[in-house]
């Protein structure tokens, strides 16, 4: 029973069905110019949030993360693992789950999944960056790794930069025939989307403005070798993001310009780890604070090097809460037992456990 819970003390929960009737609801282009939206608000506000690298355990069969934020209003945090491996265990290779809390009061305001939403906003957060970086006349992309998250990638650049010339590629054919088929169904605004499967990573990326990797690779791999790197090629590197996992050929890194996220998490994690500890690159907030140049010229190679970090699911976690609130999506749950009396918590059990039906003997 729920009669001794105070009703502002419940928490907003939101499961994958509820996000996926979010989506549904407000329609995936909308979604994702949505969270675009809120990123591109939160990132001009980067001096206002206590920032910090994210917390990780690391074991041979993965990476387990914990990724808090704040900006003094709301706290928020995310706990996601990546195990490339879970594949042949039935099992996603990213699971995740966050909060979103009130600073002033420690209430838990919303609870829910994150693993559906990551791929989300980590798309809408490439997308942010390739209007940036990317030049404004680009129109065809190469997909290099074509797994769980190349469709979210897909679908964000062909709906917030026009994109409407894919190849894809992925040592795994079958991995691109399946998004080929997914995206053959996808509603876009403007003219259909033209996908191609490719038979190298060297036929998907000739001539193509955006290069996206985004593979599941383990160690020092070499996914993009430097010969293949056009003048003016916007790079979207969102695959590498651990210790010792990279995708990229160092010498693409020596010729192209580099923005990054949060540079002490990337530094350790993304491609910029193969770089000396000196390696210069632009923090991505200045570029769309107008702080710090992002392209300036037609030939410039610019390389976004993602790894992910907290403020986007932070800004994704207050997204999903204005939305649920707004469509009555969403179940309010007990999180916190809210007891008439803060220091009588024995006595709220007490009266919980007699509203409960008896057990049978």
């Amino acid at each position: 029973m729920q009669a001794h819970v105070p009703v502002p003390l419940r928490t907003l929960f939101l499961d994958t069905h509820d996000v996926a009737r979010l989506i549904g609801i407000l329609g995936l282009p909308a979604c994702l110019r949505g969270l675009a939206g809120t990123l591109r608000t939160d990132y001009l506000r980067w001096p206002d949030f206590d920032k910090a690298a994210r917390i990780a355990a690391y074991s041979e069969q993965g990476t387990i993360e914990l990724m808090p934020i704040t900006d003094g209003t709301h706290y928020s945090f995310k706990c996601v693992n990546g195990h490339p491996g879970n594949g042949r265990r039935g099992l996603p290779t990213v699971m995740a789950m966050g909060a979103l809390l009130d600073c002033d009061t420690g209430m838990i305001r919303l609870l829910g999944e994150l693993t559906l939403t990551t791929a989300l906003r980590t798309a809408a957060m490439s997308a942010l960056a390739a209007q940036v970086l990317a030049r404004r006349d680009s129109h065809s992309m190469a997909l290099i790794g074509n797994g769980a998250q190349s469709d979210f990638q897909a679908l964000a650049f062909a709906c917030l930069l026009g994109i409407r010339d894919l190849r894809l590629y992925d040592v795994d054919r079958g991995a691109s025939e399946r998004l080929a088929r997914n995206l053959a169904g996808a509603e876009l605004p403007g003219r259909p989307l033209s996908v191609r499967i490719c038979d190298s990573a060297a036929q998907a990326v000739r001539g193509a403005d955006i290069v996206t990797t985004v593979t599941a690779f383990q160690g020092r791999a070499r996914v993009l070798d430097a010969h293949l790197v056009e003048p003016g090629m916007h790079l979207n590197a969102v695959g590498g993001d651990c210790p010792g996992k990279t995708e990229l050929d160092p010498d693409i890194l020596r010729r192209a310009d580099v923005f990054v996220e949060f540079p002490p998490q990337t530094r350790k994690e993304g491609e910029i780890q193969q770089m000396p500890a000196d390696f210069p690159v632009t923090e991505l907030w200045r570029v769309l604070a107008g702080d710090a140049p992002g392209r300036t010229r037609t030939e410039q190679v610019t390389l976004f090097d993602s790894v992910g970090f907290a403020l986007e699911d932070y800004s994704a976690l207050r997204f999903l809460q204005v939305q649920a609130e707004a469509h009555q999506v969403g179940t309010w749950v007990d999180v916190t037992p809210g007891q008439t009396d803060p220091r009588d918590l024995y006595g709220w059990l007490l009266g919980a456990m007699q509203d409960l039906p008896a057990l049978a003997s």
